[in-house]
């Protein structure tokens, strides 16, 4: 076979969906309903995005930052409606590298795969690098006291030896993905109706001391301002692919998923709306500081009330925010590479399923380690805003799918239909590179030098171990 014949071969989607739960030793279990998909997908999406890129979101936009938030929904439906479609086609657990596999051929499978390695282990331990932070604004308010630098920021940042909390947080959420995918989907399901709850408590307060004088100058910064206001919060929207990564834990996938992922969306969306219009309304848009982001919607409900009991609420749904992102994150990492190691490309012990459990005990460990040595010992700076480009990368492979798969099997059951096709992912593509053209050079060269240890990695491993090796190639 010649050799860009093999990069570019197809795992036929029958092949893929059949083998679906199965791995080495046992089978995962579905357990995870629709109601769970979504919160878990909610999970994923609604962290500290909210809690901070608001701050940083408003001296750019003014009181438009709502139309911001709006248009960067917008932007993020064309893709989500991508997602829809074809986690309802090939419900398995590899979400965006499932679906290349599928339509694109391996090599670009493999590095859609290795840029999801990238994209989730590293905004996952950048996540968990800032629970500290908020776990010390919570303590100062609730008890006076905080944990000391050392233990709550990496080496050279501020003092810091090894950020413990960073680990402690990836531990407890590997604890519960050990129990199994269920007592973990409960547990995020919880979190993530605290934080919502917080969430509504915030707005409840804002809008008691809501002054429409504060919308008169609208959009100070025009058209630009709302266009740089919403490439910024953007990625406060791209956890939505998170439900994809469950297609092989789902009670009903081919149902549930495309349903998951666009609730989700539509859940995240309103509640970004109704929080930025009750703290604009709270708060001129003039008294934002964007070095001090962190804490600006803690300091629109203290303002609110005159007293520090609601930011300290604010504060402790923060913590709650981390915490469930972590799990779901983590999660959507294991699967992937669950299902990178059944086709081969990967060794085989990220494929083995604990029988008891059912669950992938021993890459989830590994997961673990790696993310909680990230986490408390490197300071991530820079390249956690680099993970940004991954996630568009696969967002762009996921839309191309949906173009190629309805020409080339458009026989197939598809339980949910991109609408307006071939017109929405188009423009999820067209919106998708533009956003990355936006990234800033060092983002690019942190991409390429990344795809091309990938590469290696391929063509030293992948390649010789992938199972289409073995025959069925269409």
């Amino acid at each position: 076979m010649a050799l860009v014949e093999r990069l570019f071969r197809t795992k036929p989607t029958d092949q893929i969906v059949a083998e679906g739960g199965h791995g080495e030793g046992g089978e995962l279990r579905r357990t995870m309903s629709l109601w769970q998909l979504t919160l878990f997908s909610v999970g994923a999406t609604l962290g500290t995005g909210i809690f901070v890129i608001l701050g940083q979101a408003v001296p750019k936009a003014g009181p438009a930052v709502v139309l911001a938030f709006v248009l960067a929904a917008i932007t993020a439906l064309f893709s989500a409606l991508s997602y829809a479609e074809l986690a309802g086609t090939i419900p398995v657990s590899g979400s965006s590298y499932s679906y290349a596999y599928a339509t694109l051929g391996e090599i670009v499978a493999w590095v859609c795969g290795w840029c999801l390695m990238l994209e989730y282990a590293v905004s996952v331990a950048a996540v968990a690098v800032g629970w500290g932070e908020y776990l010390n604004t919570f303590l100062q308010g609730a008890f006076g006291w905080t944990l000391p630098a050392a233990i709550t920021h990496s080496p050279g940042d501020q003092g810091g030896v090894v950020n413990l909390t960073a680990i402690l947080i990836v531990v407890l959420a590997t604890w519960l993905l050990l129990r199994g995918t269920s007592e973990s989907a409960t547990a995020n399901s919880i979190f993530v109706l605290i934080k919502v709850a917080v969430l509504a408590f915030f707005c409840v307060v804002a809008f008691t001391a809501f002054e429409s004088g504060n919308f008169a100058d609208f959009a100070p910064m025009g058209a630009a301002g709302i266009t740089a206001a919403a490439a910024q919060v953007f990625f406060s929207y791209i956890g939505f692919d998170a439900a994809s990564t469950a297609g092989e834990e789902a009670k009903n996938p081919r149902r549930d998923l495309p349903l998951a992922i666009i609730l989700s969306l539509a859940i995240v969306t309103v509640i970004y709306v109704l929080v930025a219009l009750a703290a604009i309304g709270a708060m001129p848009w003039t008294d934002f500081d964007p070095d001090s982001t962190e804490a600006s919607l803690a300091l629109i409900v203290d303002l609110a009330t005159g007293a520090t009991w609601a930011g300290l609420i604010v504060s402790f749904g923060a913590v709650i925010a981390i915490a469930s992102v972590v799990i779901t994150v983590l999660y959507g990492q294991t699967r992937i590479l669950f299902a990178m190691s059944r086709d081969g490309l990967i060794p085989k012990v990220f494929q083995k399923v604990n029988p008891h459990r059912q669950v992938p005990v021993a890459n989830t460990l590994i997961v673990c380690v790696f993310v909680a040595v990230l986490a408390g010992l490197v300071p991530l700076g820079q390249l956690a805003e680099a993970t940004s480009i991954g996630t568009l990368f696969a967002f762009t492979i996921v839309n191309i799918g949906v173009l190629v798969l309805r020409r080339t099997r458009p026989d197939l059951p598809r339980t949910f239909r991109t609408p307006l096709f071939p017109v929405t992912p188009i423009l999820g593509v067209i919106f998708c590179v533009l956003l990355m053209y936006e990234l800033a050079w060092v983002t690019w060269v942190a991409f390429l030098l990344w795809t091309a240890v990938g590469l290696v990695a391929y063509f030293l491993y992948g390649f010789g171990h992938s199972r289409l090796n073995e025959g069925s190639v269409r």
